[in-house]
């Protein structure tokens, strides 16, 4: 199971709208996996953004961070990790760390989380925080995430958390057998579809999941 205890147990003077947020997802949402409640329940997502937006953290919207990117609104952190179906036992690859909110969740609901962010500067700033915070079953690295990470390979589960025009296929390639991708897809740069990627023996399938919105995918199995 997942070390990653420490910083999940933090009351603050955000508790209450934390709680209402997750009390949203749960009843707007249709969030089924108590497991992922009770984390985003606990996890100080203020901790995440810009000490300016704290007070919009547990918002029903995604904001602003570092580097033109953003932190993902809070269904859809919820429901993209909700749909890799996470256990405890598996090693985890995500694509795009940003502040490391995204990380923390699937660090504490996983034994081993792999993370790749494009921007150096978030890279580093994410790692401090999650070593700060008591996380020890992470590593973040900066780099191109739309080639995966071949030599930690391979994953249960992999996460990106930005849109790309097509399924990465080395990230396919590097799911074990049965494991799971989610990522957003769409040729569009506002309007793309969630789609949930399973590695069978022969190949892989894939199911639509619905709308959703992102920050492109950038590399070079994404956009250029």
């Amino acid at each position: 199971m997942s070390t990653a205890t420490p910083a999940t147990n933090i009351t603050d003077r955000y508790e209450f709208n934390r709680l209402a947020m997750v009390d949203l997802l749960r009843s707007k949402y249709r969030i089924l996996d108590e497991h992922v409640l009770k984390v985003m329940a606990r996890l100080p997502r203020h901790r995440f953004v810009p000490e300016a937006i704290e007070s919009q953290a547990y918002q029903d919207n995604a904001l602003p961070i570092a580097g033109g990117q953003t932190i993902s609104q809070p269904y859809i952190v919820a429901r993209m990790t909700e749909l890799l179906e996470l256990k405890g036992d598996e090693k985890v690859l995500e694509i795009g760390a940003g502040t490391g909110y995204q990380t923390a969740i699937l660090s504490s609901l996983a034994n081993r989380v792999y993370s790749i962010e494009r921007l150096p500067n978030l890279a580093a700033e994410a790692e401090s925080r999650l070593v700060a915070m008591g996380f020890q079953n992470v590593t973040i690295k900066a780099g191109d995430g739309t080639q995966g990470w071949a030599d930690r390979a391979p994953f249960d589960a992999i996460l990106v958390a930005a849109s790309g025009p097509s399924i990465p296929m080395p990230l396919v390639s590097q799911l074990r057998v049965g494991g799971k991708l989610v990522v957003p897809v769409g040729g569009a740069m506002n309007s793309q579809d969630l789609i949930l990627v399973t590695r069978t023996p022969d190949g892989y399938t894939q199911t639509n999941c619905g709308p959703c919105a992102f920050v492109p995918l950038i590399g070079e199995h994404g956009w250029k």
